[in-house]
Formats: structure tokens, sequence, C-alpha cells
């Protein structure tokens, strides 16, 4: 079979990307379906409604100072392979793409496989098809919106930015109907949760999962318009919105259900539209999750196409893959096998109770292990070159760090702890994945990196 053009072959991402694409993109991988669905489970792990606002704001500073690390580290080495890259430069290229491979087998196509899970329950309630509607509904999803990043990367941005104003202008309105619109009756008093430990920290667990999705803004870095200056602006104004959306919403909840009423409904916004604007509302709110995890799933898809091409750059068995499609601005390879192996979990989803908790199970322990190497790895690249111009510095060196490493330590430890067998399941795909370092590229540059 011929290889590809010439063209293709030789073409790089370009800096294409605003500061205003990048935060519409990063606040789409972040608003999404957690707001729908964790706010019972957080009322449950509370004493109290201040308690309850607390950790909300609590995990939106956690995520700040993971965003201000990911910040400095960006603005100083600006790759599309985000993450990959900077564990490359810190560890070596063995490191880099061990997480390379969990990136593709794990985290990033099973984050996909989940939202798609999501996706496909609501729409199944509305269009309902049989008992495995919500896998069909999940496998088509990924197959539409694979297509329209394949396209290009102009198609998939275009498509991004109108579903992420309409989910915000839905959040918007639930806010909006949260503050102006009658309290539900009251619901039965429930008994008081002990301020435990153990309480907090699984309220934790979900607020973190809530807000998770704003460290892909990493892979932006490559097609961002002066990335250096602008990387840090993207991931701050990015996360001062997210938490100004979160910490309102939550608000509004409470507002209108309060917290026992919270403690007591599993889809906490359809049941506050309802009290507060009738079946309409339910309806509305219905809508706004099928929306917004449309918008996660397509902004998901998006940059993780990113780290499949810096892999493919890497090694040599692959390098078909670290093709960049001149002509689409895409890594349209990379794209197509993302979107396969995200297929392949959907179909083992399909077959468990609740194909979301399997893919979440599946991707927590993973993500953190690796998230507490990337943050570790911005000591090691500060040591290795203490004489590199740093665009952005984090602020209050080294305690930030310090603290983001931390938090990345003990959401480890709680998502094995707290975690199914699927779990298990992702390690063991993690550690099958060895084999791929006896393919390494001789390029002697990690992951394609021109410095």
């Amino acid at each position: 079979m011929a290889g590809p053009p010439r063209a293709e072959v030789h073409a790089r991402p370009q800096p294409q990307l605003s500061v205003f694409d990048a935060v519409v993109i990063m606040v789409g991988l972040v608003v999404g379906i957690g707001i729908f669905r964790t706010p019972s489970i957080v009322a449950d792990g509370v004493g109290s409604e201040a308690m309850f606002i607390l950790v909300w704001l609590v995990g939106g500073l956690i995520t700040l100072i993971g965003a201000l690390c990911y910040a400095e580290l960006a603005a100083a080495h600006p790759h599309a392979g985000g993450e990959y890259h900077f564990l490359s430069r810190a560890y070596g290229r063995p490191v880099a793409m061990m997480f390379g491979w969990a990136r593709c087998t794990v985290i990033q196509t099973g984050s996909i496989a989940l939202v798609a899970f999501l996706l496909g329950d609501y729409v199944s309630q509305v269009v309902p098809i049989g008992p495995h509607g919500s896998a069909v509904y999940a496998a088509l999803a990924v197959i539409v919106l694979t297509g329209v990043n394949v396209v290009g990367t102009a198609a998939g941005k275009n498509l991004q930015i109108v579903v992420t104003f309409i989910q915000i202008g839905a959040m918007l309105a639930i806010i909006g109907f949260g503050f102006f619109g009658p309290a539900a009756p009251a619901a039965p008093a429930t008994l008081a949760v002990p301020e435990e430990a153990a309480a907090l920290g699984v309220a934790m667990i979900f607020v973190l999962l809530t807000y998770g999705g704003w460290s892909d803004a990493a892979y932006l870095s490559g097609e961002l318009r002066d990335a250096p200056r602008n990387i840090a602006k993207v991931l701050t104004l990015g996360t001062a919105l997210l938490v100004t959306l979160y910490v309102l919403a939550n608000m509004a909840l409470l507002s209108i259900l309060g917290l026992d009423g919270l403690r007591a409904s599993d889809a906490v916004a359809a049941d506050m539209m309802r009290a507060a604007a009738g079946p309409s509302g339910e309806m509305l709110v219905t809508l706004a999750v099928v929306v917004a995890a449309i918008s996660t799933l397509n902004a998901t898809i998006f940059t993780g196409g990113r780290v499949f091409y810096a892999m493919g750059c890497d090694l040599s068995v692959m390098r078909w893959m670290g093709v960049w499609n001149g002509r689409g601005g895409t890594p349209a390879n990379a794209q197509i096998v993302q979107g396969v192996i995200a297929l392949a979990l959907i179909a083992m989803g399909s077959v468990t109770p609740d194909g979301f908790k399997a893919m979440v199970d599946y991707t927590a322990p993973v993500f953190w292990m690796f998230l507490l190497l990337i943050g570790g790895s911005l000591f090691v690249l500060r040591w290795r070159d203490p004489h590199r111009a740093l665009p952005f510095r984090v602020p209050l060196y080294p305690i930030t760090p310090i603290l983001f490493c931390l938090t990345c330590m003990y959401m480890l430890h709680a998502s094995v702890m707290h975690t199914g067998p699927a779990a298990l399941v992702g390690l063991g795909v993690l550690i099958a994945g060895a084999p791929i370092l006896l393919f390494q590229s001789t390029n002697s540059q990690p992951s394609g990196d021109p410095s």
C-alpha cells in the first residue's frame, strides 16, 4: 500500500487556535455530565449546606492549583503531545510511552466511552430502542463525532464552540430557575451525616471527578497562537469560569431542593427543574444533559487524537499514526484509531450492569497515577534545566506543586479503595503495554520536540 503524500508526512500542527477558542474547548471538556449526576452523592458525604458549598469551592481551588502547574509546563514546553511531552522530557521516553499507552487504551478512550454511555442513557429515555439502546447510541455518537473531527480541526472547533454555548446557556437557565423559582416541598428528613474524613473524602472524589478534564487543555498548546504567553491565560480563565458556574449551579440546586432533597434525588437537575418549572423544565434539563454530553464527548475526541499522534512519532511500528493531515489540520489516522478503541470499550461496558460506572472504575487509578508523575515533572524539569526561560512561573513555588502532588496521591489511594473490578482491568491493560518499549523510534528528539 502506498504511503501518505509527502506533504502530509511533513505537515505539523499549526497555531490556529485563539485564547477564546481554547477556553471554549476547555470549558466544554469539563462542564458536562458530572454536574448533572454527582451533587446528590456529594450531599451524602457532608453534614451541612455550608459544607456542601465549601467542598465545591475547595475542589475549584485544587483545580486552579493543578491548572497553574500545567500552565508552567505547557508555557515552557508547548507541544501537541501535551502531558506525553512533559513526561518524555522529565523522565525519558519509556515513561512517556507507557503514559501514551495508558492514555490511548485506558484514560482517554475510557473517558470517551463513559461520556458516550451517559449520552446513550439519556437519549434512550427519550427514544428507547431496547435493552442495549444506551450502548447503541453511545457507539453511534463516537462514530459521528470522530468523523467530524477527522474532517478537520476547524470543523471540530466550530462544532465545539456552538455546542458549548448552548450548554452554558442551559446551565444559566438552570441557575436562574434555581435562584428565582419556588422551593420544592421539603424532603423527608434524613439522618445527619457524620463529618468524618472518609465521608468528606468520598465527597471530594466526586467533586474532583466533576471538575475533571481541565488537564486536557495542555494538548492545545501545540496549536494555540503564541502558546508560551497564552496557555496560562487559557488555563486560569477557563478554571475561573468553571468554578463560577459550578458553585452557582450547586447553590441553585440547594436553594430549591435543600440538602435532604439533594440526598434523596437520583437526578438532581431534573428534579430541581420539575419543581421550579414543571414537566417542561424537566425536559429542558434532559436536553441540557444530552447537549453537555455531546460537548464533552466532542472535546475529548478532539484533544485525545493528539496523544495518539505523539505516540506515532515515537513508535516505529506505529509511524503511520504520527502523520498529520495537512489538508484538514488534524491527526486523522490517530483519530480513527482512538475511535476504534473507544468502540471496543463500549462493547465491553455493554455487558456490565452500568457501563458508565464500569468506565469510571476502569480509568480512575491509572489517571491519578500519571497525574502524580506529571506534577512531579515540574520539579524535575526545573532542576534539570535551571536556566531555561519560563514564560509563566507557578506562584508560591514549591508549595503549589507540592499541594498538587499530595492531592494526586490522595486521589490515587481513594480511587483504588473505592472502585470495582474494572479498576484491576485498567491496571492490567497498563501493564500489558510494556512490550511497546521494544518498538521505540530512533528519532533523537522525544515526541517530535523541535527544541
